[in-house]
């Protein structure tokens, strides 16, 4: 524990950012993963639906600097060959 009260208070302050930051890595991954089960299968707009929440929380990531811009724009790009392909088959 903390002997100082200011960084006791930077302790938690920093405890509940970590917290923020885990779910939104989480919900940004878990929306990953459900846009590439979509886009496995043959429903077409499910995939779009999907693809439209990844790139929205990916985005929203990066924005926020939980993850880098290019790292960002790599999955993004990724995540729109794979809806491509899918669309052309």
């Amino acid at each position: 524990m903390a002997n100082i009260k200011s960084s006791a208070k930077r302790a938690l302050i920093i405890e509940k950012t970590t917290a923020k930051n885990k779910a939104a890595k989480s919900l940004m991954k878990t929306n990953i993963k459900k846009f590439d089960a979509a886009a496995s299968g043959t429903d077409k707009k499910a995939a779009e639906s999907a693809h439209k929440d990844a790139v929205k929380t990916v985005d929203r990531a990066a924005t926020k600097n939980l993850i880098h811009k290019n790292k960002a724009n790599r999955r993004k790009s990724a995540m729109q060959r794979k809806l491509n392909a899918q669309a052309s088959k």
